[in-house]
């Protein structure tokens, strides 16, 4: 194919090549969420793709737009799990062998998942970067299309079309907010919205665990950033995308970090409030709104929810985190006098202070504890951190030597 650059007129293609083949996804105001920041906030749902995120948009148009001829030995991509499932699902309805390099710690739901589709998986690599250079090495000894997941305009152009389905729904929206990994979802959108409307504000939203886009625009240079441990996988990525990054910096008005607590928080916030799941890289656009990093939002703002492909184990330990963070649960450790009645009369407290006992663990041969003493480690359910702060008061008004957990 000949060399492309992106621009608005590619993603307008993107856009007729995607119509009968992607869902144009809904975008949701969020009543709750809107009275909480003090604007009409609405939320773009990507999680509700056909497979679960926004990837499938980027890697139907890339192959899409090639003659079919030219696929005919097949296409070869590297991923963590959704430019995985969206290639493989594209090569499926295409009728095109798909080979997908994962890492080797990738969840087997989103293995079986790209295997589902059709594609052949090869789990290889401690990490996604390890992944990547063998699927490349593969690619070309096999002779294979590669599907870069982030940085190619073709890619960067499908997922381009989010910014032109938002622009049809919401023709008056203010500022956009969007997660940011390599930066070929943040790219694509910035070029379709700013052609057509350089007034909206955008706002790209990286994890401080791994602000690879972050560090290239301030520090205008790209270059490897290590990775920390975040919930938001979609988008933890070393180094930001040689095409990416010069469109972000021209386009795109700031980009802001959110910390691994405030991306529980507004997964559970999420779930609770609006009733919809979405993964760590999908939530960090709302982790920076209800946490004050995006400054000066007036206006209708969209949150765009990138994806919902979280497995149920993940799930589960997000969901508890968020709710310590929210002080929604409270850890304790108590020390109290090893007498009859002692462990009554505490519960009697926690009952006066409306606490439940969610869990309980008696310890008389903790190492340092006094003798004639016991140690009692308490998981408490209360109804957020104002109600936690009551029931701290309180044991401390009863003479309990507590300390808070973690």
């Amino acid at each position: 194919m000949e060399s492309l650059h992106l621009n608005y007129e590619l993603v307008l293609e993107a856009q007729d090549r995607l119509r009968k083949r992607v869902r144009h996804t809904e975008l949701i105001s969020s009543n709750h969420f809107s009275r909480q920041l003090g604007y009409p906030l609405l939320l773009k749902c990507e999680n509700l793709q056909t497979t679960g995120a926004f990837k499938l948009r980027g890697a139907m148009n890339f192959m899409t737009a090639r003659d079919r001829s030219g696929l005919a030995q097949g296409v070869t991509a590297a991923s963590a799990g959704n430019h995985a499932q969206g290639v493989a699902y594209a090569a499926d309805l295409l009728g095109v062998p798909a080979k997908i390099f994962m890492p080797e710690s990738t969840p087997p739901q989103k293995v079986q998942a790209t295997r589902d589709l059709g594609a052949e998986v090869v789990l290889t690599g401690a990490n996604f970067d390890e992944s990547f250079a063998a699927a490349q090495a593969d690619s070309n000894q096999h002779g294979t299309v590669f599907i870069h997941p982030f940085d190619d305009p073709l890619v960067m152009a499908g997922q381009g079309t989010i910014g032109l389905e938002i622009l049809k729904d919401l023709p008056d929206v203010a500022n956009l907010l969007v997660p940011i990994g390599g930066g070929g979802l943040l790219a694509g959108i910035a070029t379709a919205i700013k052609e057509h409307n350089p007034q909206v504000r955008i706002i790209g939203v990286e994890s401080a665990a791994a602000p690879c886009m972050f560090r290239a625009v301030h520090d205008n240079a790209i270059a490897e950033v290590p990775l920390g441990t975040t919930i938001a996988d979609g988008i933890a990525v070393k180094k930001a995308g040689q095409i990416t990054t010069p469109i972000i910096q021209n386009l795109v008005d700031d980009l802001v970090l959110v910390e691994e607590e405030e991306i529980a928080l507004a997964i559970v916030a999420l779930l609770e409030k609006s009733k919809l799941l979405v993964e760590g890289a999908g939530a960090v656009p709302l982790a920076a709104l209800l946490n004050g990093r995006a400054k000066g939002i007036r206006g209708k703002t969209v949150c765009l929810l990138s994806g919902g492909n979280i497995d149920v184990r993940t799930l589960a330990l997000v969901v508890e985190r968020g709710l310590l963070a929210a002080g929604r649960y409270l850890k304790l450790r108590i020390e109290m006098q090893d007498t009859p009645g002692a462990l009554a009369h505490l519960a009697t407290d926690l009952a006066e202070a409306k606490a439940n006992i969610h869990d309980i663990t008696h310890d008389r041969r903790t190492k340092g504890l006094v003798m004639g003493t016991t140690a009692v480690q308490l998981l408490l359910e209360t109804r957020g951190q104002e109600h936690a702060h009551e029931v701290l008061g309180l044991l401390a008004k009863r003479g309990y030597s507590v300390t808070t957990e973690q």
